[in-house]
């Protein structure tokens, strides 16, 4: 299989490149920039440009078998500040990147879609693929928009798109500048000394997928002939609370807490059903919390230890 990984030079690109290349797939990206954290594998295709630059795209087409759709330009947080550029930016290159798929016969398309935004407040947890999609953010709507576009040029046109609704993957290579990834952000923050700011009393719940897992039902997708939508997460719900006192086992600290005002942006609990995920692709998140946090610090540990003179 010959794979193209749009965004695969990013957090969860950058492992799913790493799941397809052990699987001795043929893997090929294209993004905006190379990794942060490592060198891009040899046995990679790099190819640096955005997928909204239709030259470009077209030659990163060539070829190829799959497609994996990761890039965003937004993130949940902050795409309520400008929709009609998130809509720009992440909507429009999506749809003009079906076309492009149609007009050179490319026929299959993972997308990652987000199971953290587009159900809105649920009506009952856990959350299966079926519930009403009711998003409270501009990120949660085009995700939305996306995966109607694909099941439209299934219709059309006879394209083979899985969507994947991803929960709050976390894990080593993953940002933490504080507007995606509690996990990562509170972490850093703990390496930093610097107090941990949470929206809320701490009481909001999500579904925390570690990274390898995601990656591995991300090559599993693409390998498959399903298609349709699936959740992919845990299926286990944690508060942040939690999520602080697993936080401070690890590190061995107690986190330093400020508490900030609730955001209307979000969900009060979120935790996904993957039944019917565990079923069609024999896959389980096999990576508990605590083993993935202690997983993530000893990276970052490690990181900062590389930064030492």
């Amino acid at each position: 299989m010959k794979a193209l990984v749009l965004g695969g030079g990013g957090f969860i690109g950058s492992h799913l490149v790493d799941e397809l290349l052990a699987k001795h797939h043929a893997v090929r990206v294209l993004d905006v920039a190379e990794e942060r954290y490592r060198r891009t594998p040899p046995a990679v295709d790099y190819r640096q440009g955005g997928f909204g630059d239709s030259a470009t795209l077209a030659e990163a087409l060539q070829g190829v078998d799959v497609v994996y759709h990761l890039a965003s330009t937004t993130v949940p947080s902050t795409s309520n500040l400008d929709p009609a550029g998130d809509i720009a930016a992440n909507l429009i290159p999506s749809v003009r990147l079906l076309e492009q798929m149609i007009r050179m016969g490319v026929p299959r398309i993972v997308y990652l879609s987000s199971g953290g935004t587009v159900y809105g407040n649920p009506e009952q947890v856990p959350v299966a693929v079926g519930h009403p999609v009711s998003p409270l953010c501009s990120y949660g709507v085009v995700k939305v928009a996306i995966e109607h576009y694909l099941r439209m040029f299934r219709e059309l046109y006879g394209l083979s798109p899985l969507i994947l609704r991803a929960s709050n993957p976390y894990g080593p290579r993953q940002g933490h500048l504080g507007v995606q990834g509690a996990i990562a952000t509170f972490l850093h923050r703990m390496t930093s000394g610097e107090p941990i700011q949470v929206w809320g009393d701490g009481h909001h719940v999500r579904d925390y997928l570690y990274i390898s897992d995601l990656a591995r039902l991300c090559a599993l997708a693409g390998e498959s002939t399903a298609e349709g939508t699936y959740n992919a997460g845990s299926g286990i719900g944690y508060s942040l609370n939690a999520v602080l006192d697993v936080i401070g086992e690890v590190t061995g600290e107690l986190p330093d807490v400020r508490h900030a005002p609730s955001r209307s942006l979000d969900v009060d609990a979120i935790v996904l059903d993957v039944a019917e995920t565990e079923t069609r692709f024999d896959w389980r998140a096999e990576v508990g919390l605590r083993e993935g946090i202690q997983l993530h610090w000893e990276w970052m540990r490690h990181c900062a230890d590389q930064r030492r003179p």
